[in-house]
């Protein structure tokens, strides 16, 4: 598999893998900041499926673990930082857990090992609906999605993947349809015994339940480093939503 990446700046490797429906281009404001300020080469990353990256009919946290070892290996790349947002988290914690070598510093945004119940049928239902209308303006696609989506923020997140076809109508970017086939998939949960001994950070929105306080003594015995750190007034989209709290926090933690 080889990956599509957005690469900023020269230094230590730091690989940004975004959430489920995004894309590299949704890190690319902290991307150029971390770049800049802290002599980072940063990797900002489709996931498979996912914006410019390859599609398939599997997807699956194994499957995507490895595609990061075999990018790494691609751009010749070792003693990595490796930050991963909600599925990205997910598929950052597996690679950590897989290639224990190849990672120096784990960073998990909002998101724990455990299972999730599949809670995006709306939003897919939404972006079904865009995938069966010949669309010819982001404003039709929005006026879909509101009849699925009433939060014009989603919306406006989601509509990032669209793209414009040769006869001048819109398309998605993502794999529609193997995320629905393989939508189970999306909230299954680490196995226990993968744990990665390195240094390891998780951040999470103050308003978010994706990590409760319960989940934290299991956190622990997957990722024994772990430090947690929560983001006042802040939901799932924590990077976005208080963008210079994350980016302070992860500095400190670098």
């Amino acid at each position: 598999m080889k990956l599509n990446s957005i690469i900023i700046g020269e230094g230590a490797p730091l690989l940004i893998l975004h959430g489920f429906l995004g894309m590299s281009d949704n890190w690319k404001t902290i991307g150029n900041k971390l770049a800049e300020e802290e002599n980072l080469q940063v990797h900002l990353i489709d996931q498979r499926n996912h914006g410019k990256s390859p599609h398939t009919d599997a997807h699956s946290y194994e499957l995507m673990a490895k595609d990061i070892e075999e990018y790494c290996e691609q751009h010749s790349l070792s003693n990595i930082i490796l930050m991963g947002h909600s599925m990205g988290g997910k598929t950052a914690m597996l690679a950590a857990a897989n290639y224990p070598n190849l990672v120096k510093k784990l960073i998990v945004v909002d998101i724990a090992p455990k299972y999730y119940e599949p809670h995006h049928q709306q939003i897919l239902k939404g972006l079904t609906a865009l995938e069966d209308t010949d669309l010819e303006s982001r404003q039709d696609a929005d006026k879909i999605l509101s009849e699925f989506i009433s939060e014009k923020p989603v919306r406006l997140f989601l509509l990032k993947n669209l793209k414009r076809k040769s006869e001048g109508t819109y398309c998605l970017k993502v794999n529609l349809e193997t995320l629905k086939n393989n939508i189970e998939e999306i909230g299954r949960a680490l196995p226990q015994d993968k744990t990665f001994k390195e240094a390891t950070l998780f951040v999470k929105g103050g308003n978010s339940n994706y990590i409760k306080e319960e989940d934290k003594a299991d956190i622990k015995s997957q990722f024994p480093k772990a430090e947690f750190k929560e983001i006042a007034n802040a939901g799932h989209w924590v990077h976005a939503e208080k963008m210079n709290d994350f980016y302070s926090i992860v500095v400190n933690f670098l």
